[in-house]
């Protein structure tokens, strides 16, 4: 890896270049393999999802169109469904848990660009923080999750929203920016 490469990596401020604009458009090559697949060709998808990404559960369920910027920081456990038009920005790592059920048009974005140095801005610096979604989520909608932020398991999240902080397990949350409004049941076994 490149210099730049390895700060992505290790979730410093990084500059965008030739080499990391490589890696995404081998990235986007992929995506248009699994996104222009024939209807019922579930094999090729699939295939490419196992070669794409960073690991992929048993039994997981993707629909095109699918996006996402690198595709190898990224882990679906058992069993999740990432529905129609899903935006994934994994420059760090993002981690869906087994039985998640994600919405159409949702994003994990993990991106974060200077807020009070306006010259790195427009140098272009950024870096990334990663995004965890633990096991039974559902995000609705259009649901828009910020970087570093971490959703614990069973919960639910409204349709619309965005989540900027995170969100403990055995709650439903929603607006922008997302607020718990009430807890869910706790299933036996469960934390």
């Amino acid at each position: 890896m490149g210099e730049q490469a390895d700060r992505l990596a290790r979730g410093e401020w990084y500059l965008d270049d030739g080499e990391l604009q490589r890696r995404r458009r081998e990235c986007w090559i992929q995506l248009d393999c699994f996104n222009s697949a024939r209807a019922e060709d579930d094999a090729t998808r699939a295939q490419v999802l196992f070669e794409l990404l960073g690991s992929v559960g048993e039994g997981v369920l993707v629909m095109p169109r699918f996006q996402c910027s690198y595709g190898s920081n990224i882990s679906i456990g058992q069993d999740a469904f990432v529905n129609a038009n899903a935006f994934f920005m994994d420059d760090a790592l993002i981690t869906v848990g087994e039985h998640a059920r994600i919405g159409p048009g949702a994003q994990l974005m993990t991106a974060l660009h200077p807020v009070d140095e306006h010259q790195r801005r427009r140098e272009g610096w950024e870096r990334a923080a990663p995004i965890t979604i633990g096991g039974n989520v559902w995000l609705g909608a259009a649901v828009t999750v910020g970087p570093g932020v971490t959703i614990g398991r069973n919960s639910v999240v409204g349709a619309g929203s965005v989540v900027l902080s995170d969100i403990p397990d055995h709650v439903v949350a929603v607006g922008s920016p997302a607020k718990v409004i009430r807890t869910t049941a706790v299933e036996d076994g469960s934390r």
